[in-house]
């Protein structure tokens, strides 16, 4: 049994579910399916049209409905827009690791009072939504296209850093694991308020970092401070 599952029975790579089949959803969908994931998604368009985009741009990834993805996958990635966040079903995590891989953007999403206001970090709010989640803030700190352009073998000088940050420390391992067979070294950051550092206008945001450069971002008076 693998590591950080409980009591789940899985013996072979967890089965990945993504909420959102836009352009980062699919762009995870095709290197989770290229890394020998079993992926699922889920997405805003009709059945039959989400079928066929997902043929087209994230061949081998199974198109299901949200209850089904829920209740299917060992491991739930939210790429929804922000402001969508409350779609999903989130009651229906128990138990499961959900990855919030959201980002708010007020241009994008509006500015929302009780978001602005709230002096908890956006990861820390959507973890509110399922208490009983195992949820992780993470894949939120880079673009779509540089998934897929910034992949790269392990121990490769200029690999790019991706940091993983949450509460259940085994939750952490088991997305660590999975971001260094997407390309990336994966940092460990600690608890999930320690996500502040990942989200837009933050010390890590966008920027191609090494996993010593990272983690360095990542400890909680230089984060904090800034």
């Amino acid at each position: 049994m693998r590591r950080g599952w409980e009591n789940r029975n899985v013996t072979e790579r967890p089965v990945i579910g993504i909420y959102g089949a836009g352009k980062v959803g699919t762009a995870l969908a095709r290197l989770l399916v290229a890394s020998g994931h079993r992926v699922l998604i889920s997405g805003s368009p009709r059945q039959t049209a989400l079928d066929l985009l997902v043929g087209v741009v994230a061949p081998g990834a199974e198109v299901t409905s949200p209850e089904t993805l829920a209740t299917t996958a060992d491991v739930i990635i939210i790429a929804v827009p922000f402001s969508k966040a409350g779609t999903v079903p989130w009651p229906l995590f128990d138990g499961r690791i959900v990855v919030d891989a959201m980002n708010y953007w007020p241009p994008v999403d509006g500015n929302i009072a009780e978001i602005d206001d709230d002096p908890r970090t956006t990861s820390e709010i959507n973890a509110a939504r399922n208490p009983r989640a195992r949820v992780v803030k993470s894949l939120n700190h880079l673009g779509y296209h540089e998934m897929e352009d910034d992949s790269m073998a392990a121990g490769s000088p200029l690999r790019r850093a991706l940091a993983v940050v949450g509460d259940d420390a085994d939750a952490r391992a088991v997305i660590a694991e999975i971001i260094d067979e997407l390309g990336f070294d994966p940092v460990d950051g600690g608890e999930l308020r320690h996500g502040v550092a990942l989200e837009p206008g933050h010390p890590a945001f966008g920027r191609e970092l090494s996993a010593a450069e990272l983690a360095a971002l990542l400890t909680p008076a230089v984060h904090l401070a800034a």
